[in-house]
């Protein structure tokens, strides 16, 4: 069992060891070769109060960094050439933030001696880390490499296809990680792999349970590219389950640029690309996320009271509804808003509402349009269980309606549920799980087009519609 958690500390360790260090030799250098310049004459080496309150700040900063860009993600999976461009970028970032935070305001000889001190820290601080990290990938690729790591993986198709890439990936002089330990077969045909000794652990729809009882960190999909309809339903299958799914390619696959080569050695394969967007974007999102609702919070108080006041007199019954949501990964969570409806307005079971809802009360009726009733989810977000923009998220009841004729609903789960959406502002509140599901595309659009700048443009029209009072 691959202990991920020492593994990470370890690069935690190289990072902190190797940002104290390279700040102790730039004081060292300031010291002993800029201060000199700059007064003109020697000046003694003292660690000073600065430097003790550097070793401390400096490293910290550098680790909030590498965690923020995603530092420390996949460390098993880590390779030298992706450590050399990561660490390289982060150590600009780093630098520029340290040298206009810290050292800009150094009175020094004349200007030149700026710029010695950025490229100093920066060579002192990429060129340690470097070092170090280079060191610890080198070591985990290597035992990779040996087959002394390796990443539980199962087959799905038992086919000819299945068993030329298996043998392929079996006979590699260098290890590329899968320890192939079963398949799960497509149809009742697909037992060639056990030929080879390969046990099967299921069919193709039990794909959850089998990743669940055997640890299962990566699936090849060994069937014919061609069979759309074949891989979406597998894909949907495995969506929400967080392995890696690789897809065996076919010549057209190949010639239109989906397979990317990632290892000399590795066998040709199509990944499915998991990250939706990188991970500082993902840190960034989520520090916006914060700072706004809990900015809205506080400016929006007032407004609060009044509709809180507004809806009490409205009708009898509480000023907030909750209810529950299914979230991220699945996760059940309560949703807040204010209520809109009358208190016995689901007592024939769950129903969606429409225009013409009678269990509308008149200020919720004003509120639907201007979105004013989902304001305290600004709470749901701080919380963690949603975010600004995503998907909006739906009860279980209609969950289990959208996926009998949309499997590919659970796309949805990748990402935080949102207060504002895609589909939501494209199409607005849906009347039936029919428009629920022609919503659908929209927010599956906003999943594979997931960025900061599409979410300023989804929050701006959402502004556009509270003014103009267009929700639906």
């Amino acid at each position: 069992m691959m202990d991920r958690r020492l593994q990470v500390a370890k690069y935690v360790a190289a990072d902190l060891l190797g940002s104290a260090l390279a700040w102790t030799l730039f004081f060292i250098y300031r010291k002993l070769h800029l201060e000199p310049i700059k007064f003109g004459y020697e000046v003694p080496l003292v660690f000073d109060r600065n430097y003790f309150l550097g070793l401390v700040l400096i490293p910290l900063f550098w680790f909030g960094l590498y965690t923020v860009i995603g530092g420390y993600r996949e460390i098993f999976r880590r390779f030298r050439t992706k450590e050399l461009g990561q660490t390289l970028l982060i150590s600009i970032i780093g630098v520029v933030v340290i040298f206009f935070v810290l050292l800009l305001d150094d009175e020094v000889a004349s200007y030149r001696y700026y710029y010695r001190s950025f490229v100093a820290l920066f060579l002192l601080h990429f060129g340690i880390t470097f070092i170090l990290r280079f060191l610890l990938t080198s070591r985990t690729v290597h035992k990779v490499h040996q087959r002394k790591i390796g990443f539980n993986t199962i087959l799905v198709g038992g086919n000819e296809r299945a068993m030329a890439i298996y043998e392929e990936i079996e006979a590699l002089p260098k290890s590329t990680g899968n320890r192939f330990i079963g398949f799960v077969n497509v149809n009742g045909g697909d037992q060639l792999l056990t030929q080879v000794g390969l046990p099967r652990l299921g069919k193709w729809h039990e794909l959850r349970q089998v990743i669940d009882q055997h640890a299962v960190e990566e699936v090849i999909i060994a069937v014919d590219s061609g069979e759309h309809e074949h891989i979406s339903r597998i894909m949907n299958e495995l969506e929400g389950t967080g392995v890696r799914v690789k897809v065996i390619p076919d010549m057209y696959d190949i010639l239109s640029g989906s397979v990317k080569m990632t290892s000399i050695f590795g066998t040709p394969l199509i990944e499915v690309n998991s990250e939706i967007m990188p991970a500082w974007q993902f840190s960034l999102k989520r520090l916006v996320d914060i700072s706004a609702s809990g900015l809205a919070l506080v400016l929006l108080s007032p407004l609060y009271l009044v509709l809180a006041i507004l809806v009490r007199f409205s009708s009898p019954g509480p000023v907030f509804f909750r209810q529950e949501r299914i979230g991220k990964h699945g996760r059940p969570f309560k949703i807040i808003k204010f209520r809109s409806m009358y208190c016995d307005a689901e007592k024939n079971g769950p129903q969606l509402s429409s225009s013409t809802d009678p269990r509308i009360t008149p200020i919720g009726r004003w509120m639907r349009k201007t979105r004013m009733d989902e304001i305290p989810q600004f709470w749901n977000v701080i919380k963690g269980d949603m975010s600004l923009v995503g998907p909006r998220p739906e009860r279980q009841h209609f969950i289990d309606a959208i996926t009998a004729v949309a499997p590919h609903y659970r796309h949805l789960h990748k990402v935080r549920p949102g207060i504002t959406s895609w589909g939501q502002v494209k199409f607005g509140y849906a009347e039936n799980v029919d428009q629920m599901v022609r919503r659908l595309k929209y927010d599956i659009l906003y999943i594979e087009n997931m960025s900061l700048a599409v979410d300023l443009k989804i929050l701006a029209y959402t502004v556009l519609i509270i003014l103009r009072r267009d929700g639906k």
